[in-house]
């Protein structure tokens, strides 16, 4: 049985897709396949990754900002960029978070809110992979309350001055940019700094149990100074962030769903080849109801998934929208990879099988972009007019 043969016999998946989504789709999955999933196993128990080398593959394939117009950024499709986030998280979600970060929130920010010298200076050279970024919201006491944010930027004469520290920031260590984001006299602004800047530094953070194939960093800024021309022009308050963090979702929509098919193509596998009392586990009732439920679940996450990268080619994706989307799809993947592991039985704790290697990096997934009960919120924010933030 062929890794994806399941999937799509359940599911006829094509008649829905552009001639090009599915190219797309099957030279990202062909990369995944050759170039990540041979070592990824290792990487994950050695908690490295060669992301600057991956970045220049991913940039030489196009994948790095595929989704957004110019500047080096091949303008497809949200859903051709939806299902590239699926295939790349069906390896792993730490490589999936490498192209997320460096195309959704740094590259996006500068695309939607920087000036045409910032576009022109980053956004080439970030596409390619040849410059990596990351994005600087989170801080070690205000995650899902990011309006708390104690990282400030003061003006001296022309320049600014930043001061303070963000938490949890993958690509950090090894970024040459960092989108910062700090309070101002004037409002939460967004900052373009490039890491080389004095008083910039990075720690890594070690001792990780999920997203360990990923580079994940605390940032430090003690007296940064940049340039007037360092700020984001276009992003004022909240919503400069938070808008990137909703482009950021949209692509975990979909990535959760390759991390979760994964999970289930394996457990379908390993129960018609493993004997039990004389026969295939696949062949027991208990097994066949385990594999139907996660079935169904994954056919519902996909079509979800779809439906939204719809509305957004059409500009009609809604925040709310994205919420129901992470929340369901996060939610029922780790759900799927967590059962899956149980059909494995003692092996699925083992590297030898990528099962609860998902499992332990859909516990991060569930946590960033916005924990499942901030998602909660939103959703009940739009059925009933109220918040319920605080």
């Amino acid at each position: 049985m062929s890794r994806t043969s399941t999937w799509r016999r359940l599911l006829e998946i094509e008649p829905l897709l552009a001639d090009e989504e599915i190219a797309i789709r099957d030279t990202v999955r062909q990369v995944a396949e050759n170039r990540i999933r041979p070592h990824v196993a290792q990487w994950f128990e050695s908690a490295t990754i060669p992301a600057r080398e991956l970045a220049r593959e991913l940039g030489a394939l196009g994948v790095l900002g595929m989704h957004l117009e110019g500047y080096g950024c091949a303008g497809l499709s949200a859903t051709a960029y939806g299902l590239a986030c699926l295939e790349l998280e069906a390896a792993d979600s730490g490589v999936r978070s490498l192209v997320s970060v460096q195309g959704s929130l740094a590259m996006f920010a500068i695309h939607r809110y920087g000036s045409e010298e910032q576009k022109t200076e980053w956004l080439p050279q970030m596409a390619a992979g040849e410059t990596i970024g990351c994005f600087g919201l989170t801080e070690s006491d205000f995650g899902s309350d990011p309006g708390g944010m104690r990282t400030r930027a003061r003006r001296d004469g022309r320049d600014w001055v930043l001061n303070g520290t963000k938490m949890w920031i993958t690509n950090g260590s090894i970024a040459d940019v960092a989108i910062i984001w700090a309070r101002t006299d004037q409002g939460i602004r967004g900052f373009v700094v490039p890491t080389a800047t004095p008083g910039f530094s990075t720690a890594e953070i070690a001792g990780k149990l999920s997203l360990r194939a990923s580079v994940t960093s605390e940032l430090v800024l003690d007296d940064v100074r940049l340039p007037e021309s360092a700020m984001l022009p276009g992003a004022h308050g909240l919503s400069g962030p938070l808008g990137c963090l909703n482009e950021a979702r949209f692509g975990i929509v979909f990535g959760a769903l390759g991390a979760a098919r994964e999970c289930l193509e394996t457990a379908t596998m390993y129960a018609n080849t493993r004997l039990v009392f004389g026969r295939a586990l696949a062949g027991y009732q208990l097994t066949q109801a385990k594999l139907a439920d996660m079935a169904v679940e994954l056919v519902k996450g996909h079509l979800l998934a779809l439906h939204l990268a719809r509305l957004k080619e059409t500009g009609r994706l809604r925040a709310e929208q994205i919420s129901v989307g992470k929340l369901n799809n996060v939610r029922e993947a780790l759900t799927i990879a967590r059962e899956c592991r149980s059909i494995l039985g003692a092996n699925g704790i083992t590297l030898e099988y990528p099962v609860l290697r998902h499992a332990a990096n859909l516990e991060s997934v569930l946590t960033y972009e916005g924990t499942s009960e901030v998602h909660q919120l939103v959703i009940g924010q739009a059925l009933t007019g109220e918040a319920a933030f605080r």
